[in-house]
């Protein structure tokens, strides 16, 4: 019998001054059980920073024709799609031509840094694409705070988001590589 899902629960209060997105949005996240504790954890970041009321997480790894997280608006059209990790350069062109924006969201250190010296050259024409990362000391921290009962509170001003959760305060500095258009 194959191992089932993990599922955890998050609460999760967002204060976006940046994008002025105030809301609170009650999370259910299923991990893989191939899903690290830092790649479940940061897909919770990347809806802290992309909360909408109509983001959505996608089917999970193992389905390959949905992101991580994505946006539709009202007819089903995908507006933003979001990939985590350093996914193949294809998939990102695919994506680009099927949504409005497409956001990848990179981790891991030297390996999302040599991820997107390869790609970037490729990716190139792809104008509604942005990559961001997420430092391997960020993503380990965050990691490291994983319960199956999350109350979170993010507050992003100024690109700089602060993390606040029953084990203190954890600020993030995400690092734009390349930003839409």
């Amino acid at each position: 019998m194959a191992p089932k899902a993990t599922v955890y629960k998050a609460t999760l209060q967002v204060s976006d001054m940046d994008r002025h997105h105030y809301a609170g949005y009650e999370l259910v996240l299923a991990q893989h059980p191939s899903e690290t504790e830092e790649r479940l954890m940061l897909r919770l970041l990347a809806f802290a920073l992309f909360a909408d009321e109509r983001l959505a997480f996608g089917g999970g790894v193992s389905t390959e024709d949905e992101p991580a997280l994505w946006r539709k608006d009202l007819t089903g059209a995908v507006e933003q799609w979001i990939e985590l990790g350093q996914p193949d350069e294809s998939r990102v062109r695919k994506a680009c031509g099927r949504a409005g924006e497409v956001v990848v969201l990179t981790y891991g250190g030297r390996a999302a840094d040599l991820w997107w010296e390869k790609n970037e050259a490729a990716l190139a024409r792809c104008r509604n694409l942005s990559v961001v990362d997420i430092s391997a000391e960020d993503g380990k921290a965050l990691a490291a705070r994983i319960a199956r009962g999350m109350d979170v509170q993010v507050m992003v001003q100024d690109g700089v988001l602060q993390w606040v959760d029953a084990a203190g305060t954890l600020e993030i500095s995400p690092r734009w590589r390349r930003r839409d258009g």
